[in-house]
């Protein structure tokens, strides 16, 4: 009666967890299939126990080189493999499989064992998550960076010139056109211009454009940026490094809405809104008498301070997700995620280039990388070694061994109820799942429903 018990204990487990499982005896029949194994192949436990795995779990590696029989013959278990099966109603899906041996009381084996992941819905899950973090293609759930988000809205329906400063890599330019697609010029062009990677020369011409013969080679007129941003903005990156004649003649473009092309003696309208960015510290540069300060107090109207991704931990398993399926697109390679261990070294590392060091990163590790889950041999070793002496101090509370899966639902559940008021039932019918499975995984995640709304992590409300 013990033994039944304990069965009976199991089997209700296996059935209330998300991912699918069934197992075979010593002739390749199954055995068990629980409800997600039901939900991911179409096929219902009665049909599908006492029949041969490979007619229910029609997967294409069943003839040519089944995980769960190389499993099985040589005791090695297989942890996460990405493979196509096809489920009754004749439709292709993505799943992850985990394999392991089933021995009896003597240690003989007696059959096996596999789990599965529907990568469709975690998927799924990945892209409304990013959905629920993203403002205007920018991926944050910083609390600083939802201030800032504010701050754009407000600002960005005025003509008024705005001074994004920040570290190289923190997102200047998706900063600056997000503002321009807030603003009532959005129908109009955007046009950038970085002005540390031009000479001072070269650099005027193609701002202010020039008429023939304004030099040797100038045969005909050209159009600058300025005349090509026409009824849209301009956006000036790294305006700290140009020489003080150009901040002359860009001063007089923002007072006075006017410019002329080399060569020309007429001026022209600048019907544009200016937005400029810089990595350095405009403030300390006027102190050198390096960057005018009349020009300085033209520019400084607003001024949006990007934290660097130091500052903002958090979003790095965002951001790690976000560049991994970025990767995956482009070049096919059926890469899900990341380990927890590559992931701790992520966390603690200071990022000097920023976001774009992190997409960088992530870019090396998905061309390298030969399976479907990025892990510590797929980072650069540079960076491998730098991580290393870097650890995050515990106050800042991060959980380093979460992994990047957990982090996404529960991240998922938490955005989900935030939504839906706080109202489980509402929450778990959204999610597809039974409220009683969504307070397990509110248990097992921590999730805490806010005081203030009146629910304990127990109310079925």
């Amino acid at each position: 009666m013990r033994t039944d018990h304990i069965e009976n204990q199991s089997r209700i487990i296996l059935d209330s967890i998300a991912d699918g499982v069934f197992t075979v005896d010593s002739d390749w029949k199954i055995t068990f299939f629980n409800r997600a194994a039901e939900k991911i192949t179409g096929i219902k436990k009665d049909e599908a126990i006492g029949r041969y795995c490979w007619e229910v779990f029609k997967a294409g590696i069943c003839e040519r080189r089944c995980p769960l029989r190389q499993t099985i013959e040589s005791g090695k278990p297989v942890i996460n493999q990405s493979i196509h099966i096809v489920n009754s109603k004749g439709n292709q899906v993505t799943v992850s499989i985990s394999t392991a041996t089933l021995r009896d009381q003597s240690g003989k084996v007696i059959g096996g064992v596999e789990t599965f992941r529907d990568l469709g819905i975690v998927e799924q899950m990945r892209k409304e998550l990013v959905g629920q973090h993203s403002f205007m293609h920018i991926i944050s759930k910083s609390l600083e960076m939802y201030r800032l988000f504010n701050i754009l809205e407000l600002v960005s329906k005025d003509d008024t010139t705005i001074l994004l400063e920040g570290e190289s890599g923190t997102g200047k330019e998706l900063f600056a056109r997000a503002i321009h697609s807030l603003s009532h010029r959005k129908k109009g062009p955007m046009i950038t211009v970085n002005c540390g990677a031009l000479p001072d020369t070269l650099l005027e011409s193609e701002l202010f454009g020039y008429k023939a013969g304004a030099f040797t080679d100038a045969k005909k007129d050209k159009p600058g940026r300025l005349a090509r941003a026409q009824n849209g903005s301009l956006f000036l990156d790294e305006i700290g490094d140009i020489s003080p004649l150009l901040q002359v003649k860009l001063l007089r473009v923002i007072e006075d809405k006017v410019y002329e092309p080399l060569g020309s003696t007429k001026s022209e309208k600048a019907d544009v809104r200016i937005v400029v960015s810089t990595n350095k510290n405009l403030g300390q540069l006027v102190q050198k008498g390096l960057f005018r300060e009349d020009l300085y107090y033209r520019i400084n109207i607003v001024k949006i301070i990007l934290p660097p991704l130091r500052k903002r931990r958090e979003d790095i398993p965002l951001l790690v997700e976000h560049f991994i399926q970025k990767f995956y697109n482009m070049r096919g390679k059926e890469i899900h995620s990341i380990s927890p261990e590559a992931m701790d070294i992520l966390m603690s590392y200071d990022f000097p280039g920023n976001i774009r060091e992190l997409e960088n990163i992530i870019e090396y590790a998905t061309l390298v990388c030969k399976n479907h889950l990025v892990g510590i041999e797929h980072l650069p070793e540079s960076f491998r070694q730098e991580s290393d002496r870097r650890m995050i101090p515990a106050s800042e509370g991060i959980i380093a061994n979460e992994s990047s899966l957990d982090n996404l639902e529960k991240d998922f559940i938490y955005e989900t109820l935030r939504k839906n008021n706080w109202k489980r039932k509402l929450t778990a019918a959204q999610m597809g799942i039974h409220p009683t499975t969504l307070w397990r995984k509110m248990k097992r995640h921590n999730v805490q429903i806010p005081e203030r709304y009146g629910h304990s992590i127990r109310n079925d409300s």
